[in-house]
């Protein structure tokens, strides 16, 4: 069975709307793709860390309760595990604050995964920036490049990072050097380049990279580039509660449909039918959809259920 590899932080989200709490459960973006897919029966690992805290505990728990490997979890002692707020719109989209007192050093000391080809790494977020982290995500993109297993990178470039662009851009490029896929939104993109158009984003920052970019635009729906191929999806309709995890939904939903439709390494380096495309954005859409629709970060587990009966 092919495996699933996380790499990203781990938060406590708090959900507030009109300035009141309505919500509390663990988070973070690439969390929340491997709960989801925990829930989908894909068995995923995960690596991030945690303060020895009541906070660390219930992302513990949170991951075992939902099949998502523990194994690779960093311990951070005599610190507080992070903690997200997150400020519902008019929309129902967030903005987020973050809080943190992580030290510089001795930072996600974890043991290499056993990585193989056509497995799947799924990084993004800050973290996947962080200069305190970086060597140790390199050292773990290396061996997913040597053993030819699928990077999949969500930028995630939120607005509260445009200040620190500048700084951050060698990593984001080198990130994007070892990616098979690049996903990302207008918003990031805006913020990262001042681009607000899918194609010239494409054409002038990650075709170089990349022939795979997944361009999100929340209710607009999605454009996708391949080799050869560009395609606009709508999304689907849905009662909008949160946005918080619709994009890491969508990312759980797009490895679903890698997985389910047995698209490999070699294949995203050649070129992907546009059937194929069909179906496997179609399962990023529907995940994203359905998690909209609640307060929760991931796919419910009624939901995965119907997924899966129907395959």
């Amino acid at each position: 069975m092919r495996k699933v590899i996380g790499i990203g932080e781990t938060v406590f989200d708090i959900i507030f709307k009109n300035g009141q709490p309505i919500s509390g459960r663990p988070g973070g973006s690439v969390f929340n793709a491997m709960i989801s897919l925990g829930r989908m029966g894909q068995h995923p690992l995960f690596i991030s860390e945690v303060g020895e805290d009541i906070v660390g505990k219930t992302v513990r728990q949170c991951m075992t309760d939902n099949d998502v490997s523990t194994d690779y979890m960093c311990s951070i002692d005599q610190c507080k595990s992070a903690v997200a707020l997150a400020f519902l719109d008019a929309n129902e989209h967030p903005d987020y604050m973050f809080y943190n007192d992580y030290p510089k050093d001795n930072r996600l000391d974890f043991t290499m995964p056993d990585i193989r080809e056509d497995d799947i790494v799924l990084m993004g977020s800050f973290f996947a920036l962080d200069p305190d982290v970086h060597e140790q995500l390199i050292t773990l993109l290396d061996q997913a490049r040597n053993m030819h297993a699928i990077v999949y990178y969500d930028v995630n470039f939120r607005k509260n990072l445009v200040w620190q662009a500048r700084h951050l851009m060698p990593a984001l490029l080198e990130n994007m050097e070892y990616a098979d896929i690049i996903k990302g939104s207008d918003e990031d993109f805006v913020n990262i380049f001042d681009e607000h158009d899918s194609k010239q984003t494409y054409d002038d920052h990650v075709e170089f990279f990349t022939k795979n970019f997944l361009f999100t635009q929340g209710d607009k729906g999605a454009t996708v580039y391949g080799n050869g191929f560009c395609k606009s999806y709508p999304a689907l309709k849905a009662e909008l509660v949160s946005t918080v995890g619709a994009g890491d939904s969508f990312n759980a939903g797009i490895i679903y449909g890698l997985l389910k439709y047995g698209i490999t390494y070699n294949d995203l380096k050649g070129s992907i039918d546009e059937a194929t495309w069909d179906k496997v954005v179609r399962c990023g859409i529907e995940f994203s959809a359905h998690v909209c629709g609640s307060l929760e970060n991931y796919v419910s587990p009624d939901f995965a259920a119907r997924m899966k009966a129907s395959d």
